[in-house]
């Protein structure tokens, strides 16, 4: 079977403070949606787009636990960032993830259907920067997130 290309389409920052963050991006022209808040009116995620279209997030240490097993046993990757690559289908994140993880780069999270719903995984570069693999969203498939979702 062909391998799909992967497409870089997406940057996203994990914000040691996420206000500043915000704030940062904002005035170098990235337009944010209204912000995912918490229960006490904290936001922790934000879905921004570049004017040429990229999509650029900003999510909160707290929240990337949540949808990145690996950042759990890494606290030293507050600030750091995860490069999206979206790919076609399902079936193609898991393939490209075999063929990383075979290669013999270290991975973060295994290929997973996301609350969100696509089927998403991430690896680590060499240079030690996340790199998420992800399918388009199914809404059919989306769930309630996980236990640890930020209060």
């Amino acid at each position: 079977m062909e391998l799909e290309e992967p497409v870089l389409n997406q940057v996203n920052i994990v914000a040691g403070d996420f206000a500043r963050s915000l704030d940062f991006y904002r005035r170098l022209g990235i337009e944010f949606a209204p912000p995912v808040t918490n229960r006490t009116g904290d936001p922790f995620h934000e879905n921004g787009e570049t004017p040429n279209g990229l999509r650029f997030e900003l999510d909160s240490a707290p929240f990337a636990r949540v949808w990145n097993r690996g950042w759990a046993m890494r606290p030293d990757l507050v600030g750091r960032m995860v490069l999206g690559f979206g790919l076609a289908s399902r079936d193609a994140v898991d393939r490209v993830y075999a063929e990383l993880i075979g290669a013999g780069y270290p991975g973060l999270a295994p290929p997973h259907d996301a609350f969100w719903g696509a089927r998403y995984a991430i690896v680590e570069d060499p240079n030690g920067v996340a790199v998420g693999l992800m399918s388009p969203i199914d809404p059919a498939r989306k769930t309630q997130p996980p236990a640890g979702w930020p209060d």
